[in-house]
């Protein structure tokens, strides 16, 4: 057996797709969906990540605004910015880019940010909504896995799921969601992490297996049954003297053994990667769409 591919760049280029025509509409009544991104310090991964989002968000037709700060932008400073942007009609969600300088506390920026604009899903408000079935903006990336599995075609009600890693950003939100009683849920769901007896033993039994760990071949062809669905959300660099820039990147599963196991695999990069931004730009539009509701 061969693993067809996932892919995510077609996944998230359907969905922008469909994102732009809602952006299309939303403008026709008035209305353009706005998105401020704010970043703190001059962190290389951090700036690339915020231009691609910018980029994206001109690609569908949004309004972006760009805040670029200095390093030593104080606590206060920021606060006052994301208070600004709360009071904002025309911004719908507020992005702050983490990692954060040391000298600011990221708890209480991502407490200040609106949970009505908190397009990252990482607001406890937000976390809350989520965990008791509520409507609420979902996490970008674990949102974005859920979506890949539906799109694949996966049948989601009664598969046995298992989550390696216990992140807050996927691994606890992803098993949230699988477990709700829901469309796109009524999964049966298990999280491994690090200190797990045994994995491979859940592993194995598993119909979906994700990978979200941050370790390179964290899941090996052994550890998955035949025909699994296999999803990578790791995104690692090893060194790689062949590559221009003196690496590549790799996931936590190791694509070569298991997608001769599985039926269906994510790809790293070109998997999960994708889908987070796209994930971002839904919830920025869904706040638009909120937002008119509420006035009308």
């Amino acid at each position: 057996m061969t693993a067809a591919i996932i892919d995510g760049k077609q996944v998230a280029a359907d969905m922008r797709s469909e994102l732009k025509e809602k952006v299309a509409r939303l403008k026709a009544r008035g209305v353009t969906p706005g998105l401020a991104v704010i970043l703190v310090g001059d962190d290389p991964a951090s700036r690339s990540y915020v231009t691609a989002k910018e980029k994206a968000c001109a690609d569908i037709g949004m309004h972006s605004a760009d805040n670029r700060l200095g390093a030593e932008t104080s606590e206060a400073e920021l606060l006052a910015l994301i208070d600004a942007y709360n009071a904002d009609p025309a911004i719908h969600g507020i992005l702050v880019q983490l990692p954060l300088p040391d000298h600011i506390d990221e708890d209480k920026v991502l407490l200040a940010v609106d949970p009505d604009k908190d397009v990252d899903g990482f607001h406890p408000v937000n976390v809350g909504r989520m965990v008791v079935g509520q409507d609420a903006f979902l996490p970008c990336t674990p949102h974005g896995v859920v979506q890949l599995l539906l799109r694949s075609g996966v049948e989601l009600s009664g598969a046995e799921v298992v989550i390696v890693g216990r992140s807050n950003i996927v691994g606890k939100p992803l098993a949230n969601m699988l477990i709700q009683k829901s469309d796109t849920g009524n999964a049966t769901v298990t999280v491994c992490h690090t200190r797990t007896k045994n994995i491979a033993e859940h592993t194995r039994r598993a119909d979906i297996v994700v990978a979200a760990a941050g370790r390179p071949n964290t899941v090996t062809a052994e550890m998955v049954k035949d025909g699994a669905v296999v999803i990578d959300v790791g995104v690692n660099r090893v060194e790689d003297a062949s590559k221009k820039k003196g690496y590549r990147l790799v996931g936590d599963v190791d694509f070569e053994g298991v997608s001769k196991k599985a039926r269906l695999i994510t790809p790293v990069p070109g998997g999960v990667g994708p889908m987070t931004i796209t994930m971002l730009l839904y919830n920025t539009v869904l706040s638009a769409e909120i937002a008119i509701c509420t006035e009308s």
